[in-house]
């Protein structure tokens, strides 16, 4: 499936679960993959929309006709971060979304990775959605987290591995590890799934040092984080560096829980994990990262 585009259409007959609240067949839907010169595939592959069957960046666009008017508002953040992690870096993708979706979807799409080119029919019943997948992280958040992870910005590095704190010498997924956060590291995907840990990061934009970041990046970003966590709710929020939580939320906050909520919920903060922190040790990161899964009552 290298260099392919796919078009992906709502085959499911009716919405169901079997038992345990997994998918249906029924409930799952089919995608026809074809070559760059047109010539159709002599198979259709049928899977779940929030796991793609298709290796990462192996696909050079995407074409999605309400096929993801299935998946529920909160389970689309996912969806699409699978998405991401299929396409190529620049490569195409099209969504046919409903209307009724408009009031959060730029910023979900935004969120999952992706550039907006275009975004159209917003009082029909349909939004056309055209847009490009960027060179960014894209965010693996969903309903029922026990916590949502905070990083500043991504570095270059786990933007093209498209893992958060992916960077040799950080700290972040071996402190998870041991603290029992995550069973695996280097997994987002896996850790939302099976262990309810969500990622995401202020600023979308990668970059080689956070002091690249302007203020309005800053302001944006918290923003639009404000907004995800009143949506989704998650047990705690974990700010990863307390320089970076410092100038984009609050300058005189210290380690630790944090007098305030964000957006109504409990709000942690913990030393940077990047090996250039030479002040922290692999253990204090441990300790912080077991705190968090303790939200004060």
């Amino acid at each position: 499936m290298d260099e392919s585009t796919v078009s992906i259409y709502d085959d499911r007959v009716e919405d169901r679960t079997e038992h345990g609240g997994r998918p249906s067949p029924a409930a799952l839907s089919r995608f026809v993959a074809r070559t760059p010169s047109g010539i159709r595939a002599d198979w259709p592959i049928v899977a779940d929309l929030e796991r793609l069957p298709f290796r990462a960046q192996s696909l050079s666009g995407v074409s999605a006709r309400r096929s993801y008017t299935r998946v529920a508002a909160r389970q689309l953040p996912m969806a699409l971060a699978e998405l991401h992690r299929a396409l190529a870096c620049n490569a195409a993708l099209h969504l046919e979304l409903p209307s009724d979706a408009a009031v959060r979807l730029r910023e979900v799409v935004e969120r999952a990775g992706f550039v907006i080119e275009r975004l159209t029919g917003g009082r029909q019943e349909w939004i056309d959605v055209e847009a490009t997948r960027a060179r960014r992280l894209p965010d693996t958040v969903g309903a029922s987290m026990r916590v949502l992870i905070v990083g500043l910005n991504p570095s270059i590095y786990s933007a093209d591995a498209g893992v958060g704190f992916a960077r040799p010498g950080n700290r972040f997924w071996p402190a998870a590890v041991a603290a029992g956060l995550v069973a695996r590291p280097l997994d987002s995907f896996r850790a939302l799934r099976i262990d309810r840990v969500g990622m995401t990061i202020i600023v979308a934009r990668p970059s080689r040092r956070a002091d690249e970041l302007s203020p309005g990046e800053y302001t944006t970003g918290v923003s639009q984080l404000e907004r995800l966590v009143a949506w989704l709710r998650p047990g705690a929020v974990c700010f990863v560096g307390v320089p970076g939580y410092r100038i984009a939320v609050d300058k005189r906050a210290q380690l630790g829980w944090q007098p305030e909520t964000f957006a109504g919920v409990r709000a942690y903060v913990m030393p940077n994990t990047s090996g250039v922190n030479a002040h922290a040790k692999p253990a204090d990161f441990v300790d912080h990262l077991r705190a968090v899964q303790r939200p004060p009552t």
